[in-house]
């Protein structure tokens, strides 16, 4: 079927093609530049700790800044729309000595907002709280240890003020998403203390001054984790409560939480009492394992959702970082399955799905969920490419091959 008569067809269900191809070519997507390294950064030699870890050793990971802002440069040249990259703290670039994560400035990040500059692309930010000699015994912000906390305090002021560095250099504003590790292996005799010791750090960090249109902090929560399996300080209850009491939007990441639990509902509520969501998408299997994403029900629930609720109303990151397959191929093929899920749900009727739930057609309801999804959705992404300078199907791998023969293999 042509884009022509696909786009006849889905005007007959009341469906504007052309208006669900403007609106996903506005949808930025935060590409998390780690997927790139295996978390690594540019501080050390040794690789992801302290409750977070990467599995696999495919050839060809990026080790210099040079070479990650390339990989991430031909990521992008092959995905369409333009969209954001998203930044950790540990990926500040160093000249001769490497500074300490609370001495951290805008300096350490000249060269990212130099290279996002030139290709006219927002950042986004993380403090990053793990892989390094201060995680004391799991934790960081909870510690019991005044200088630990102290510590970790001012390097979440220091990536305050690096985001508003950002926001303000590329004129766009800058997420920031405060993501902690602290938890213990086992049961804890005191679950109240550590989360008294979190908040009351939280607290002090935010006090900073900051432009706060510029820069909109985000607080993650999360179920368990390596060495953390028995308690999480930054429950979601917990993280739930933070946020909504100190006006700051809580995260939902879709590896955080049971492998049962259905995090797209969860959209809603957020939507409804934050004004704003912010998402990372990830794929866990088992648990927080970080794999690609792949269009799978999951993903389709998130992002009808996102449609629904309206994509202005969301921040959208991907999280994942799998280094068991090519890593440039696993940025492309998650930020185009993303688009894809977001496309089908532009191109859903789910005005005239919901009257039918609201009048209680329940049948008519679950027959057409059921017909609409196949509908052709492949001439309408085919038409976004098109127009995006891109190719709709497979092909983009060859191109990819490519460079892993090329460069990847070479290093």
């Amino acid at each position: 079927m042509s884009y022509k008569e696909a786009q006849k067809k889905y005007a007959k269900i009341g469906i504007d093609t052309e208006k669900a191809i403007a609106q996903l070519a506005g949808i930025p997507i935060s590409m998390h530049c780690w997927q790139g390294d295996d978390v690594g950064g540019f501080e050390s030699v040794g690789g992801a700790s302290n409750g977070i870890q990467t599995t696999g050793n495919y050839p060809g990971k990026a080790t210099t800044p040079e070479q990650l802002m390339a990989d991430i440069d031909f990521a992008m040249s092959l995905i369409p729309g333009k969209h954001r990259v998203n930044l950790h703290a540990c990926y500040g670039i160093h000249k001769d000595k490497v500074t300490d994560r609370n001495k951290l400035g805008p300096e350490h990040f000249k060269p990212w907002v130099e290279w996002a500059k030139k290709r006219g692309i927002g950042l986004d930010f993380n403090p990053t709280f793990f892989s390094h000699a201060n995680v004391k015994d799991g934790l960081t912000l909870s510690s019991p240890d005044p200088k630990i906390r102290k510590f970790w305090i001012e390097h979440g002021i220091a990536c305050l003020k690096i985001a508003e560095y950002m926001a303000k250099e590329l004129k766009s504003p800058c997420a920031i998403n405060f993501w902690c590790p602290d938890g213990y292996k086992d049961e804890p005799s005191d679950r109240l203390g550590p989360r008294k010791r979190m908040a009351d750090s939280l607290d002090k960090i935010f006090k900073t001054k900051y432009d706060k249109k510029m820069v909109i902090p985000t607080f993650e929560s999360k179920l368990f984790g390596i060495g953390v399996e028995s308690y999480t300080v930054n429950s979601h209850e917990f993280v739930m409560g933070y946020a909504q009491s100190r006006k700051i939007i809580a995260l939902l990441d879709m590896g955080h939480f049971h492998i049962s639990e259905n995090v797209a509902d969860k959209i809603s509520s957020f939507l409804m009492f934050f004004g704003k969501v912010a998402f990372h998408i990830s794929r866990p299997v088992r648990w927080d394992s970080d794999h690609v994403i792949r269009q799978n029900d999951d993903l389709r629930a998130a992002a009808q959702e996102i449609v629904k609720m309206g994509p202005e109303n969301f921040i959208i990151a991907l999280d994942y970082f799998d280094a068991s397959i090519c890593r440039v191929a696993a940025w492309v093929l998650g930020m185009r399955n993303m688009q894809k899920e977001l496309l089908k749900a532009m191109l859903t009727p789910n005005a005239a799905l919901k009257s039918l739930q609201d009048e209680g057609k329940f049948t008519d309801q679950l027959v057409m969920q059921e017909e609409y999804k196949n509908y052709p959705f492949e001439d309408v992404w085919a038409e976004f490419c098109k127009r995006n300078g891109q190719t709709a199907d497979e092909s983009w791998f060859k191109a990819v091959q490519k460079y892993e023969k090329d460069v990847l293999l070479k290093r």
